[in-house]
């Protein structure tokens, strides 16, 4: 029984679009919103990347493509859902790990209710980080956010 590792990355620039709410990791937080097709939860959209990746199963947008208009707007916690319902035919979730680099908000507050959401729908251990971009590139400008996540997984 050989574990596989997988890594997801995602990105979204912020905007100026009052109806959109900032979500991240499930948690809605203060400040603006993200813009993308669906609810643009970077972590969200991070974690099911790396799921995938691990089982071999492709990436998020095969799944769920940003032109459907059946995902616009879903909440990601329910694409990542599908994606734990898939990958967990052929393999247990052993663990993710994500780290979120954005400038603000500061994620310290929210982490514990982000890794709750996360742990409810992976059924498995997830913990958070945050990093700032150190006033590095359009991130350390405070443009938007991106997101790293690994997973590990098992065969069945």
């Amino acid at each position: 029984m050989t574990p596989r590792v997988g890594l997801g990355f995602d990105i979204h620039p912020f905007t100026d679009d009052p109806d959109r709410r900032l979500v991240l990791g499930g948690v809605t937080l203060e400040g603006p919103g993200l813009a993308g097709h669906s609810d643009a939860d970077a972590v969200s959209h991070a974690v099911a990347d790396a799921l995938l990746g691990a089982a071999g199963l492709g990436d998020i947008g095969e799944h769920f493509p940003d032109h459907d208009p059946a995902y616009a707007g879903i909440d990601s916690l329910e694409l990542l859902a599908r994606v734990v319902l898939s990958v967990s035919e052929r393999y247990k979730i052993g663990n993710v790990d994500v780290t979120v680099v954005l400038e603000a908000p500061k994620l310290a507050p929210h982490r514990a209710a982000m890794q709750q959401r996360l742990e409810d729908v992976v059924g498995a251990p997830v913990s958070v980080k945050a990093k700032r971009a150190e006033a590095l590139g359009s991130l350390g400008r405070g443009e938007g956010v991106a997101c790293f996540a690994v997973a590990l997984v098992v065969p069945r």
